[in-house]
């Protein structure tokens, strides 16, 4: 009995050291509550976003009777539902995007080195935990924290590297990206030629 007790220690410890690579933020906390017979039952609702602020990252909701606990079942259900996200230099994305869930509305933009994150709330604590340092986003739909990070989601699942296109049509990164010298020096052809 002993050694079976020790034996699920050792699995709790595991668990916590894994935990410090996340970072996870708090975006929005709800008491509800339910009527019953002998009055109203209260609890509480948490939306969390983690990620590993390298390209990864992920939303999830717990409810409890317990702040605590309903914060500890949203982030375990946030760690299961992560996505990988493509960056550029490791601080913006590639491209522009617009997602969308029911009346979320959001646009994301790609920004120069400098810009900072640009965004509102619960797009804020997306793009923090994903380890973007610069972007231009707007929501333009509904105000709900839920709907405005699964819109944000749903708009960074869509993004695509220049490798992942490679991949996909058969060809090299730098068959597909325009080359930096020859753009200017095409221009130039064309004025002559006019």
């Amino acid at each position: 009995m002993a050694e079976h007790n020790e034996r699920r220690g050792r699995g709790r410890n595991r668990d916590r050291d894994e935990a410090p690579e996340f970072a996870d933020r708090l975006v929005a906390i709800n008491r509800v509550s339910k009527t019953v017979k002998g009055g109203k039952r209260f609890g509480f609702a948490a939306l969390v976003v983690v990620g590993d602020q390298k390209g990864r990252v992920g939303f999830g909701k717990g409810k409890a009777k317990e702040v605590p606990e309903a914060i500890r079942k949203a982030t375990e259900q946030a760690k299961r539902n992560m996505i990988r996200v493509p960056l550029r230099e490791g601080r913006t994305l590639h491209h522009d995007m617009y997602g969308r869930w029911g009346a979320g509305k959001v646009t994301m933009r790609t920004a120069p080195e400098g810009t900072g994150i640009i965004a509102g709330g619960p797009m804020r604590a997306v793009f923090e935990m994903l380890g973007v340092k610069d972007v231009v986003s707007k929501s333009l739909g509904s105000q709900n924290p839920y709907n405005m990070i699964r819109a944000t989601l749903d708009g960074l699942k869509k993004e695509q590297s220049p490798r992942n296109v490679a991949a996909r049509r058969g060809k090299k990164v730098s068959d597909i990206l325009p080359k930096r010298d020859e753009a200017p020096a095409e221009q130039s052809q064309v004025a002559e030629e006019a």
